[in-house]
């Protein structure tokens, strides 16, 4: 089955749809970092961080490298870091509808992996 374009950018979109892959987003924003410097910045543990990582990788978002016998996590470009600094310009600017919203809960919109 092919996917419409709509549901892969819903696909993308999701994997920002994640208060921890929010967190590792933001900690890779300016710097590369292995898995242990990103588990350490969130104070999470190494299982949930790496498959957090790997959603991020699936869609697109991060890319890593290897080096010697360590793997470093970056945001996939420059344009991902300015989708993030977009997104946080219009958050503060309906943070309190977000807030007060109980439709995204109930519609269960945005589904866990």
């Amino acid at each position: 089955m092919v996917k419409t374009s709509y549901e892969v950018k819903a696909k993308f979109i999701r994997g920002f749809s994640d208060k921890t892959r929010l967190q590792i987003l933001e900690s890779i924003k300016n710097k590369e970092k292995t898995v242990s410097q990103i588990v350490d910045d969130l104070n999470g543990n190494q299982s949930n961080i790496s498959q957090h990582l790997a959603c991020l990788k699936g869609c697109g978002i991060i890319v890593s490298r290897q080096e010697g016998k360590y793997i470093y996590y970056s945001l996939r470009n420059a344009e991902i870091a300015q989708l993030m600094d977009i997104m946080e310009t219009v958050f503060v600017q309906v943070e309190e509808e977000v807030a007060a919203c109980e439709r995204n809960d109930e519609l269960d919109c945005c589904p866990k992996h």
